[in-house]
């Protein structure tokens, strides 16, 4: 079976869906149609832009989306998902990609929750870390055993977990997990504490949007961040999906439940190869490609 899985935040890079404006007239379209909506000419910062503009959470993650799913709508026919996955703001990509989200609706959400997630940034200083070469179980165990707000955020594969929280709960739980025998434990250049209780404003944000959004059924089963598992439902799409923001990303879990359902290929769609990365390092045994 064929599964499409859609990046995050952090694989952006300047000069994005340049190639893509210039040599299709569908993505010419839609990359015009996207600066419309946003009231700001997003195209000009992914083409040409500093490293540093692109970070910036509104600008990054409309960008990431665009990218993605403009990619994916050039493919044409060859594009027929059987499954689709999407790593955090990913997700959205893979809910327009298998029909669950029009394109300008999913843009609207992307750009809300972009805005949504700086604000909740802004009222404490919270942020992420990679931990590296510790079992899952010890990182929850180290997270629950220090005073403030810090949990396992991101299961990007064995060995690779990203925890998230308030800074100095953070920084305690970087060192315990040295302590616990892990390889590495690094503080993140991110905003804040994304998939974690500091989300909650935005969620709240988010969910109202969210709710005042049509979804469709979906030509294929999306997996998503908060279960691990197929979802088929549009209003158990909708409430995983207001879940999201202050949930992990049960990305290891997601990529290993498809392949006990049946994906043979996984194909990242998007800027970047860091979820075929990902993938190879769950299961020695998959096939991975880049559209």
């Amino acid at each position: 079976m064929k599964a499409y899985v859609f990046p995050g935040q952090g694989a952006q890079f300047t000069g994005m869906g340049k190639d893509l404006y210039e040599n299709s007239a569908l993505a010419k379209e839609l990359f015009e149609k996207a600066n419309e909506i946003l009231g700001f000419r997003i195209t000009d910062i992914m083409f040409e832009g500093t490293a540093e503009e692109l970070k910036e959470t509104k600008v990054t993650q409309p960008a990431v989306f665009l990218h993605s799913v403009i990619l994916a709508k050039t493919l044409g026919d060859d594009f027929k998902p059987e499954m689709v996955a999407g790593h955090s703001l990913g997700e959205f990509s893979a809910l327009v990609a298998n029909g669950t989200l029009s394109f300008e609706d999913g843009l609207k959400l992307v750009s809300q929750r972009a805005l949504a997630m700086q604000k909740a940034c802004e009222i404490t200083p919270s942020t992420m870390a990679a931990v590296l070469g510790l079992a899952d179980n010890i990182v929850e165990e180290v997270c629950a055993s220090i005073d403030g707000i810090v949990v396992a955020a991101n299961y990007n594969c064995p060995g690779q977990l990203v925890i998230s929280g308030e800074t100095t709960a953070v920084e305690k739980a970087c060192e315990a997990m040295k302590a616990a025998g892990a390889k590495r434990a690094l503080i993140l250049p991110v905003g804040g504490a994304f998939h974690s209780p500091m989300m909650e404003p935005a969620r709240e944000e988010l969910a109202a949007a969210i709710e005042a959004t049509t979804f469709s059924t979906p030509i294929c089963p999306v997996y998503q961040n908060v279960t691990a598992n197929a979802v088929s439902d549009s209003n158990e799409i909708k409430k995983n999906l207001i879940i999201q923001l202050t949930a992990p990303v049960k990305w290891t879990q997601s990529v290993q439940q498809m392949i006990a359902d049946g994906a043979t290929l996984f194909t990242e769609v998007g800027p970047g190869k860091v979820l075929a990365g990902l993938i190879n390092k769950i299961d020695k045994e998959a096939a991975t490609a880049n559209a």
